[in-house]
């Protein structure tokens, strides 16, 4: 098991709900970190209960998400590069 925390978010307003891209930190049971990418719905600000995967409506949807990310200077980590960014997210 895991549990998930958001890092960094960017939001799309796709009708009723919203699409978001998450930079996610990933805590397992056994206390190891992982960071990673995730998209995920939202309704009324809310997670919505959803397991497996995110339905994207367009890739233009896709490219706009991915896009503001980097533009937040969040949208472009490569694994492998997390032992440097756990210094700037995790307090000691």
């Amino acid at each position: 098991m895991s549990r998930v925390q958001i890092v960094k978010e960017v939001r799309l307003e796709e009708s009723e709900s919203t699409l978001c891209f998450q930079w996610c930190r990933y805590i397992y049971d056994d206390g190891e970190l992982d960071y990673g990418y995730r998209f995920v719905w939202r309704r009324d600000g809310k997670l919505m209960p959803h397991r497996g995967q995110a339905r994207i409506p367009s890739m233009r949807a896709l490219e706009h998400l991915i896009a503001q990310a980097k533009r937040e200077g969040w949208g472009d980590h490569r694994e492998g590069e997390y032992e440097a960014l756990k210094m700037l997210f995790e307090p000691e």
